[in-house]
């Protein structure tokens, strides 16, 4: 089987920001267009960092003073949810479909039992052996 190579699933619709750009800019360009990350790069587009959703956790933790804000002003509430049984492949197009990152387990009996993120899936998929022919 022929190796899958990063310029055939890349994504080529960039966000990107100067190193000058304020974080609240670069916050709202990424949820006006529903992106996880922007890319800072120079005059001549050369990559100087990355700015991701995780790192406004760092940002909100550490800003002062703090905002005194509960969580449910700001969380999602239409939450997608699965259940241990369900196909990994079927997880990932629902993931892909809606444009989410997280899809939290559940059990009818125990409630939320675990969650799959991105990460957990490009872990599995980095360990999957290809098909013998």
């Amino acid at each position: 089987m022929d190796d899958m190579f990063v310029g055939r699933v890349m994504s080529t619709d960039l966000r990107t920001v100067g190193p000058d750009t304020l974080v609240e800019d670069a916050a709202q360009l990424m949820l006006e267009e529903g992106v996880g990350s922007v890319l800072v790069v120079d005059e001549s587009n050369e990559v100087e960092g990355i700015l991701t959703t995780t790192d406004f956790v760092s940002i909100v933790a550490k800003s002062q003073p703090k905002a005194q804000t509960t969580v449910t002003r700001y969380m999602s509430t239409d939450v997608i949810t699965t259940t241990a049984g369900t196909p990994i492949h079927e997880v990932a197009e629902v993931m892909l479909d809606a444009g989410i990152h997280h899809v939290p387990v559940v059990d009818d009996e125990e409630g939320v039992i675990g969650i799959v993120t991105t990460t957990d899936l490009a872990a599995y998929l980095s360990h999957v052996e290809p098909p013998k022919a």
